[in-house]
């Protein structure tokens, strides 16, 4: 698989209430022909050492059993973002489509996300994870891994997006994302000017960048040439890291 992601303007979509837009651009699988990448390169990363959790730090959690918790209700033909199956699902009908959903909170500069994901139907090429300093629909940080491996950090600024955490702007392929239907969980801190998202204890991907403090966070979800990205989600937590 090729995945690349270019500056080019992400054309924004109204939605009601939950949010969407067109896949970020240039990422797509190497069927596609969608540019060359580097898919050499891969690297088991270093084990991550979970500072213990209390309850003490826990900003917010969410098991999604209550359906008026925060979290948007939408069903459009581009797809859904709801309360489903026991978790969050966010189902992604179109083709190059991205869609996301926040719990409509605001949290402090420094915060340490956890959330479980399983893909419940779709194609391996798809992407999904967290989003952590959420402004607006143009700007936040999105911190993404996907069914066959790759990872990214990108960041939306005025409605550009880009892959901060590789110098080439590419999503990587790493080792420690569990493929297919098989759940990951899902880490990413937001400390300061870093960034790091982790898969099942190991580090995926990492970036440095400034440009946001504060805000909500959030999930995401989304799809390449071939439409149908089914994740449900389960066990959110928001901690003080």
């Amino acid at each position: 698989m090729n995945k690349k992601l270019s500056g080019a303007l992400v054309i924004l979509m109204l939605a009601t209430m939950a949010c969407g837009l067109p896949s970020i651009p240039g990422i797509s699988p190497v069927t596609s022909g969608g540019g060359s990448s580097n898919t050499s390169g891969g690297s088991t990363q270093p084990q991550a050492t979970a500072a213990p959790q209390t309850q003490s730090n826990v900003l917010f959690k969410d098991d999604f059993s209550d359906s008026n918790s925060g979290w948007d209700h939408s069903s459009t033909q581009n797809g859904t973002t709801d309360y489903e199956q026991g978790g969050y699902r966010i189902h992604v009908v179109t083709a190059n489509y991205e869609k996301w959903a926040n719990p409509n909170k605001t949290f402090p500069d420094d915060v340490r996300i956890e959330v479980d994901a399983a893909k419940i139907g779709g194609p391996d090429a798809n992407d999904f994870g967290v989003i952590c300093r959420y402004q607006d629909r143009d700007n936040y940080y999105d911190m993404i891994i996907t069914s066959d491996g790759y990872a990214a950090i990108v960041k939306y600024e005025s409605g550009n997006s880009s892959v901060i955490s590789a110098s080439d702007g590419k999503l990587q392929p790493v080792d420690g994302i569990n493929s297919g239907s098989t759940p990951n969980h899902i880490r990413a801190d937001c400390v300061g000017s870093n960034l790091t998202l982790y898969a099942n204890g190991t580090r995926v991907a990492q970036a440095t960048d400034s440009s946001f403090t504060g805000g909500d966070v959030g999930l995401n979800a989304g799809t390449y040439d071939t439409g149908g990205t089914d994740i449900l989600f389960t066990n959110f937590f928001v901690y003080a890291p």
